[in-house]
């Protein structure tokens, strides 16, 4: 099993072409233990070079609300009232603590996006 790092953009695309053409491995053979070597060393270099910034916390908010199809009033347990989610995704009142463990619990929203400071209005 020849495998070697992933250093540069052509290794990269050599390894995603051997992971196309092992992709129906099965678990267990060596072909299988070399379709996961590659896919662990594809995803490290994936993270180092393509690595993608948090979005804003509000805007994933918003953009959960539109996957989900909710509306304002359905924050509300996460936020506190209706005019406390009108503020928040008005960027007036800044998310607190425990906003932040609701939103991510009941809407799946991840607490390291929530946790991002955000420009709020003035």
């Amino acid at each position: 099993m020849d495998i070697r790092p992933i250093k540069t953009e052509s290794d990269y695309e050599a390894a995603l072409a051997e992971v196309e053409r092992l992709i129906d491995a099965r678990p267990g053979t060596v072909d299988g233990d070399r379709l996961d070597v590659l896919t662990t060393l594809i995803e490290a270099y994936e993270r180092q070079h393509y690595s993608m910034p948090l979005p804003d916390p509000i805007e994933a908010i918003k953009f959960r609300m539109e996957q989900g199809g909710l509306k304002q009033l359905d924050l509300v347990p996460a936020i506190g009232s209706k005019s406390h989610v009108s503020e928040i995704l008005n960027r007036r009142r800044p998310l607190t603590l425990p906003m932040i463990r609701r939103l991510a619990r009941d809407f799946g929203i991840p607490a390291e996006v929530l946790i991002r400071e955000y420009e709020t209005a003035a």
